[in-house]
């Protein structure tokens, strides 16, 4: 790979100072997309990734495709919006599941990987779909990647789209956010007490002894998406960070003022509620305009379909150039 000039990073993410030039270093990248494959050992790309400057690192989840589904592939977004998919030939134009959903690898695994070959790039999930994970289990396996990456996780959260997946994996759809949140409140038991339990509605245990614990303190900051009054409601109550991936900058910049309205009003520092835009096309003065409408962090992801590991350090290479030069 040819040389290149590398951006420096912060230690840690400073939500106070978002227009601030070193904030625009903030700057992550989706890694699994559009190739529906492992075409690059996580390793491979998290080594790359961090050389060439990117804070972070995020890989999306599903755990299986259903064959049969009723589920509209939605993710186009709004006519105009910064998240748009359709310069892709790739994506159908019938609504149907790109393929590559069905080939996503198991985020976790992944990231674990790339952090055994990186030091500071941080490390996020793109989101993972709490109501098909047992908590416990994921309590588990998020404290110990954010143990062994020495506190590098970001626990974006989510609870998927499509019924049927969530109903194969022992999902209930129709209360999936309430699923989410009992699992996020009973994980976080497990992360700062023991021993720790549990009981609620959906989730129930006695005390328990889980560790390890985090190495983040209290534990990885946990994202949450959507861009509804209940979304921003959701976040002011148990969540770290808004991980928006469907909205202008105008939106960004809309949202982030009703959700610094609803911190406040609870009591909570709207300061310490971070902004990670999610998913937004890889353009400089893009990226730059989500940061001035007051993102923290901006995620970008990939167009190129690549075979191989020269041809994803090219790609990644080129993403740099356009938004971190």
């Amino acid at each position: 790979m040819s040389n290149v000039k590398r951006a420096v990073l912060p230690e840690k993410l400073d939500s106070s100072v978002a227009n601030n030039e070193a904030q625009r270093t903030n700057v992550g990248v989706r890694i699994p997309s559009p190739e529906p494959s492992l075409e690059a050992d996580p390793a491979f790309c998290g080594r790359i990734a961090e050389e060439l400057g990117f804070e972070s690192i995020w890989y999306p989840d599903h755990p299986i495709l259903p064959v049969s589904t009723t589920a509209n592939y939605r993710h186009l977004g709004a006519k105009g919006s910064a998240h748009r998919w359709d310069r892709d030939s790739s994506v159908p134009t019938d609504g149907s599941i790109p393929d590559v959903y069905a080939h996503f690898p198991d985020p976790l695994i992944s990231l674990a990987t790339a952090s055994a070959a990186t030091t500071r790039l941080m490390l996020g999930t793109g989101i993972i779909l709490v109501p098909e994970r047992n908590p416990l289990l994921l309590a588990k396996e998020v404290a110990t990647l954010d143990r062994l990456s020495g506190g590098r996780l970001l626990l974006g959260v989510g609870t998927g789209w499509i019924r049927e997946e969530t109903e194969i994996m022992g999902g209930d759809p129709d209360h999936r956010w309430g699923q989410t949140r009992e699992a996020i409140l009973a994980m976080k038991e497990l992360w700062t007490n023991e021993p720790a339990e549990f009981h609620g509605r959906f989730y129930d245990f006695p005390l328990v002894r889980s560790n390890p614990k985090p190495l983040s303190d209290p534990y990885p900051p946990v994202l949450i998406g959507g861009e509804t009054q209940r979304a921003f409601e959701r976040i002011v109550e148990w969540g770290d960070g808004w991980l928006p991936w469907s909205l202008t900058p105008q939106g960004v910049a809309e949202g982030r003022r009703k959700l610094e309205t609803l911190a406040s009003d609870a009591g909570r520092d709207p300061a310490a509620i971070t902004t990670t835009v999610y998913g937004i096309l890889p353009r400089r003065e893009l990226v730059r305009s989500f940061f001035d409408a007051g993102a923290d962090r901006v995620v970008v992801r990939r167009e190129t379909t690549v075979n191989g590991e020269s041809e994803m350090a090219a790609d990644l290479e080129r993403i740099a150039e356009e938004v971190l030069r």
